[in-house]
């Protein structure tokens, strides 16, 4: 692996799922260190990949690692491991955790970098745990995309309270709503009192907010965006092939060939929007109010 140009001093034979601390400065990936060939399984079970921070690999090596992730500092580094061909567990700096489980999703940081909350498996249904410990009591079908609120303070994540239906869950509290398709791009205000994302509910996307659901829906709708006072959620969205901008379940009144992600000013107060209309590009700052 090369950062800024400059290589990794150590060369393996197979790399996968590169990973870059948040500052930038360090580099991480999946390596190969053990060398087997297509028929030698036995070699494979053994376990013959790791992962490798700045081309120095962990000691302990694994039947698979996947997803890397590294802590705010940049200084540990976690990973799923599949430690024999049925176990699974999390492994940071090399360590694995002392359970394991019959899958892991990906690992994050808490935001003091110095534990690891990861989807896992248990009982053929999904919950969180944390440096190895189950943490929250409710178990569901599905969980995976974990975030935490900018204070830290809350914990959110994607899950499925039953087969084929999704929604978000605040420390293990779902919303009552649920969704055909899917649930993404989830967002914590930047005072961490709400919670909204985009869900795809048969062939219409939808904007929930707390749990409840916009009355316009639309053909697509992308990552909500939060006002810095928290009081407000703008999106950008398609609806009859035109783009436009949705603010508080109102649409703006103009519809365009393209538009871009919407910025609110500092203050709150007004939403700087980018779109192109019959060709022209247009970019305005107008007041919240003018919308919702």
């Amino acid at each position: 692996m090369a950062l800024n140009g400059v290589t990794w001093e150590n060369m393996f034979s197979n790399m996968t799922n590169t990973a870059l601390s948040p500052d930038g400065k360090r580099t991480a990936a999946t390596v190969q260190t053990g060398k087997f060939g297509e028929a030698e399984v036995h070699k494979f079970q053994e376990g013959a990949f790791t992962a490798a921070i700045d081309g120095i690999s962990w000691d302990n090596n694994f039947v698979n690692v996947w997803n890397l992730a590294f802590s705010p500092d940049g200084k540990k580094l976690a990973a799923e491991v599949r430690t024999n061909l049925y176990d699974y567990t999390i492994a940071v700096d090399g360590v694995p955790w002392g359970k394991n489980f019959s899958c892991v999703w990906k690992p994050i940081f808490t935001p003091q970098g110095d534990k690891v909350v990861a989807p896992v498996r248990v009982d053929g249904k999904w919950t969180l745990a944390e440096d190895g410990n189950l943490i929250w009591n409710q178990k569901y079908v599905q969980l995976w995309h974990q975030m935490y609120s900018p204070d830290g303070k809350k914990l959110a994540a994607v899950v499925a309270p039953k087969y084929g239906r999704w929604t978000m869950t605040i420390d293990g509290n779902p919303w009552a709503v649920t969704f055909k398709d899917l649930v993404t791009d989830a967002v914590f205000s930047p005072n961490s009192n709400k919670l909204a994302a985009i869900a795809k509910d048969g062939e219409l996307w939808k904007v929930a907010v707390d749990g409840s659901v916009w009355s316009n829906a639309f053909d697509m709708a992308w990552k909500p965006v939060f006002s810095p006072d928290s009081l407000n959620v703008a999106v950008k969205v398609e609806k009859n092939g035109k783009y436009t901008i949705a603010v508080n379940d109102k649409l703006w009144n103009k519809e365009c060939e393209a538009t871009w992600n919407p910025v609110f000013s500092p203050d709150s107060t007004k939403v700087l929007l980018r779109t192109i209309e019959n060709g022209t590009y247009y970019r305005r700052i107008i007041p919240i109010s003018d919308i919702s």
